[in-house]
């Protein structure tokens, strides 16, 4: 006998539900460094050295569109349920059903390739020039110093910005692409108080709407993984590539500030100009870095 129709139909559930992941366009960090400065004179500055990875952009992404070439599935005993070889007629069985599904899947991946063109500026993922045109899509925006493409949606960065402590602020915003995951957001209250929350430096998060849906990086791994047994070594190749999250996140005061809220396993330390909140990220992190600082004192 061949898979199981349900076991078939459960992997294509799983794939279908990726597959509307994708749509929106999944952001993550991978390996990186972050500071963000507070100083007393109600300025700031931002940075971000190290990877950020662009589910869309990914082999895995491609998972949900369905392999574009005919693999035969396993066949199995029908009594042990151990693997065997396949029967020549099983084989032409599993080709007769593979031909009359082609139409279906250019259909779904034509619409795949539709829905990510809208969240990401309009650039098809499907296009051999995706990677690069994003790439300059970024370079474009103010901040992104560098913008190297190491494969597999994955890029390293190096973006660093600064301003005054006017309006909120969010990293990462991409010109045309809707943003569900931010990595950090500061938002500025009144009385000069200003909250911190970094919803994409946590695996696990309900601060992050992605997370709260996925469970974060890790959800979204688990998922590919069981969605993997409908792509065999393929999607667990893909899965393989996934960058890891790990790195640190810094916020430094100097002057005058009050820390009046924050969820470090240690607390604030204190240097020679002000203090410091350092968060240990990874994929074991379960909670959102989150402060909340009162500028000059107030």
């Amino acid at each position: 006998m061949t898979k199981d129709t349900s076991m078939r139909k459960y992997a294509a559930g799983l794939l279908a539900a990726l597959s509307l992941l994708l749509t929106g366009c999944f952001i993550t960090p991978g390996k990186f460094t972050s500071e963000l400065v507070l100083t007393e004179d109600e300025s700031f500055s931002f940075t971000y050295e190290g990877e950020i990875f662009f589910l869309g952009l990914s082999s895995l992404a491609q998972m949900g569109a369905g392999a574009k070439d005919f693999e035969p599935s396993d066949c199995y005993d029908d009594e042990t349920f151990e693997t065997r070889e396949c029967t020549e007629a099983e084989l032409a069985e599993q080709r007769i059903e593979w031909d009359e599904g082609a139409e279906a899947r250019e259909a779904k991946a034509k619409e795949q390739a539709a829905q990510m063109a809208a969240v990401t500026g309009g650039i098809d993922p499907t296009d051999p020039e995706a990677t690069a045109e994003l790439r300059q899509l970024l370079l474009r925006h103010e901040g992104w110093d560098r913008v190297e493409d190491k494969g597999n949606g994955v890029f390293d960065i190096s973006y660093r910005v600064s301003g005054r402590l006017t309006h909120d602020f969010m990293f990462p915003v991409i010109e045309d692409v809707p943003m569900t995951n931010p990595f950090v957001h500061m938002i500025i209250r009144q009385d000069n108080v200003v909250r911190i929350n970094a919803p994409g430096f946590a695996a696990q998060s309900g601060d992050n709407p992605m997370s709260a849906m996925m469970g974060g990086m890790g959800g979204l791994a688990s998922l590919a993984g069981m969605a993997a047994l409908g792509e065999g070594k393929e999607g667990e190749q893909a899965l393989a590539d996934m960058p890891q999250l790990e790195g640190t996140f810094t916020i430094v005061t100097q002057g005058n500030l009050d820390i009046r809220a924050n969820n470090t396993d240690e607390g604030a330390s204190t240097t020679a100009s002000g203090q410091t909140l350092t968060w240990e990220v990874s994929q074991r992190s379960t909670s959102a870095p989150t402060a909340l600082i009162a500028v000059g004192g107030n």
